[in-house]
């Protein structure tokens, strides 16, 4: 295909836009991995640059001295696995059976699952509700209420509505029951699409802390992004002034250097998690196609 000289023009300027959107992205953490690596002086006297000339690694070494720290992430990784393999499994047994156009009442679920996509009972009748069902101070309250989301719920519908009834019709030609035909039939084909809720599920599940902040007080089961919540509010408070090394009117701006490597150690698993699934990304374009 032979493309015009605006057509050409275009394509530069969305190329353009599409650096400045990344570049926009990394700053922001290329300045937190500045400030976790310079030294509590240069933070102090604003002398903080990308590369820093005093390169320090006390910072991360007080976080990881941290036992609440580690603690935290082991658990926010444990969670966001349980999180991410419940949340798939109740998605694919509420978008599968949609499918059907034999089931009875399926316009009404229909209608009824979207509903609450825009519609909620408020942060008040939701807090009584958790109390009601004995979930406060509970770690299930982090996994049960979220498991589904009606947004996924719909794209994996209409990922399995792009899949050929043939193939279906073949398959239950051949004996095969609807959980035979989800699981070799469905399943198989639907690598990318799974993948990619897979990634929202654990990045919502590693991101969210306001249900941890609403329902639990027991420290032991704080996320990370929680634990990092307590951390910045707690930036001028005497421990992290000794942790610093800073006394006086300098510990707010020394603490920041602790904040910054707290924020890149939990940050940095989730950026990693994102290229490994890119590649089923770029899979699923050609997933569906009927051989002949």
């Amino acid at each position: 295909m032979i493309k015009s000289k605006l057509t050409k023009f275009w394509d530069w300027v969305i190329v353009i836009v599409c650096f400045g959107v990344i570049l926009t992205c990394i700053l922001p953490i290329l300045n937190l991995l500045a400030q976790s690596l310079s030294s509590p002086l240069a933070i102090v006297n604003r002398k903080v640059a990308f590369l820093p000339v005093e390169t320090t690694f006390e910072s991360y070494r007080y976080v990881f001295r941290d036992p609440s720290f580690s603690r935290s992430m082991g658990w926010t990784a444990i969670l966001t696995v349980i999180c991410t393999l419940v949340s798939l499994g109740i998605t694919i047994l509420c978008a599968y059976p949609l499918t059907y156009d034999s089931l009875k009442g399926r316009n009404f679920v229909n209608t009824f699952i979207i509903f609450t996509m825009y519609f909620g009972a408020g942060t008040i009748p939701t807090y009584i509700w958790m109390k009601d069902l004995h979930l406060l101070n509970n770690p299930l309250v982090l996994i049960i209420p979220n498991c589904l989301s009606v947004f996924n719920m719909i794209i994996l519908r209409s990922f399995f509505y792009s899949v050929p009834l043939a193939l279906r019709e073949s398959a239950e030609l051949d004996g095969a029951n609807p959980f035979t035909v989800l699981l070799n039939v469905y399943l198989p084909l639907s690598g990318p699409v799974l993948a990619t809720l897979a990634l929202f599920y654990a990045v919502g599940r590693w991101n969210g802390f306001s249900d941890a902040l609403l329902y639990l007080t027991q420290p032991d089961f704080h996320p990370i992004q929680l634990k990092l919540y307590n951390i910045i509010n707690n930036l001028s408070s005497i421990e992290v002034a000794t942790q610093e090394g800073i006394a006086g009117g300098g510990a707010p701006q020394a603490s920041e250097g602790m904040k910054a490597a707290a924020v890149m150690i939990a940050t940095i698993p989730i950026v990693v998690v994102y290229p490994w699934l890119q590649r089923y990304f770029i899979a699923g374009v050609s997933v569906g196609a009927v051989k002949g």
